[in-house]
């Protein structure tokens, strides 16, 4: 019998879980436990719809190893960021598969803006798009991109703020109209790293963007039907504005620019993919774990005030099972 098992779903939403462990508290037993049983978390993760919250787990912070170790069960590829070119000052000094995402130094990574209005008109958090910006999926300017996220809250933000934000593409789809779900079989979406000028507020403003493109920075085409290859149930897949490929996307064989037919569909469903009722708001505790599949959830930061509060949470991305349509792919995104 498994020592693991999960409460589904999480608070306030239709899908995710909460693991439960039968053995003794913090993050070492956990994840001894976890490697003796090392199908246990990653059916979890499967069966609560790609959402997992692993509470308590603050001793990592003080042995970023055991993130280290857990991130393995979950696929045979962790990324090591000294080696795909993050910016050193973002990466773990000792562990170089975390990435560390925080306001203070040495990282100085600021917040998202706060949405205007930043309630909604019966007081609560925004979620949908477009009043909530920043909905993506991690990397997905990759081919083959990744699988699995993992986020531990080493020095959250009081919560009311700071909060993470996740969306279910599965349930989504799912609920489009039959006619819709026809309409976007067989499309792609154009994702381009925010980085080389194609975003949609570059491209509305003229900036020229970034030319030439090195090989391993060129936007990538991936489904906006997407199906996982563990469960095998499709999800929606896309990002919006920050990174799509506003240029000559954001959709293959659409009308291109802010303006044409592709954005006026891509910007459609992901309305309709972060509506409320598809979305968990997530309130950070120090030592939350939360681990996300990529290929079908989406999912979004939100702004807290990082004048006055400091915030570390660190992060790791696990890849090595995309689905049958990138099977003998190289990785693009490395230089040649």
């Amino acid at each position: 019998m498994s020592r693991f098992d999960c409460q589904q779903p999480l608070p306030g939403a239709g899908f995710g879980g909460r693991l439960r462990f039968d053995g003794l508290p913090g993050a070492g037993a956990l994840v001894a436990a976890a490697e003796a049983e090392p199908e246990a978390l990653p059916r979890l993760l499967a069966e609560a719809g790609g959402l997992l919250l692993i509470p308590g787990m603050g001793d990592m912070a003080g042995e970023a190893g055991l993130l280290l170790r857990l991130s393995r069960l979950f696929g045979p590829e962790v990324e090591n960021y000294r080696e795909t070119g993050m910016a050193p000052n973002m990466i773990h000094p000792e562990v170089p598969e975390i990435f560390v995402v925080s306001n203070i130094p040495p990282v100085h990574r600021a917040p998202p803006a706060r949405p205007e209005p930043p309630l909604t008109e019966d007081g609560r958090l925004p979620v949908q798009f477009p009043h909530r910006r920043g909905w993506h999926t991690d990397q997905s300017y990759r081919r083959p991109p990744p699988d699995i996220s993992l986020f531990l809250a080493v020095v959250p933000v009081p919560q009311g703020q700071g909060q993470t934000l996740f969306a279910d593409g599965t349930a989504a789809y799912a609920a489009l109209p039959p006619a819709m779900q026809a309409r976007i079989e067989g499309l792609e979406g154009l994702h381009a790293s925010s980085s080389i000028g194609r975003r949609r507020e570059a491209v509305l403003a003229g900036t020229p963007p970034q030319a030439p493109l090195a090989p391993h920075q060129r936007p990538q085409r991936q489904p906006l039907v997407r199906r996982h290859p563990v469960t095998g149930r499709p999800a929606l897949f896309l990002c919006e504005y920050g990174q799509m490929d506003w240029l000559e996307g954001p959709i293959a064989g659409l009308e291109p620019g802010p303006h044409g037919e592709g954005a006026r569909l891509l910007e459609a469903l992901m309305a309709h993919l972060t509506q409320p009722r598809f979305v968990y708001v997530h309130e950070w505790t120090a030592g939350d774990l939360v681990i996300w599949d990529n290929r079908c959830l989406v999912h979004a930061a939100t702004w807290f005030d990082a004048e006055r509060l400091e915030r570390v949470m660190w992060r790791t991305t696990v890849s090595g099972n995309p689905g049958e349509a990138y099977a003998g792919e190289a990785k693009s995104w490395l230089a040649a």
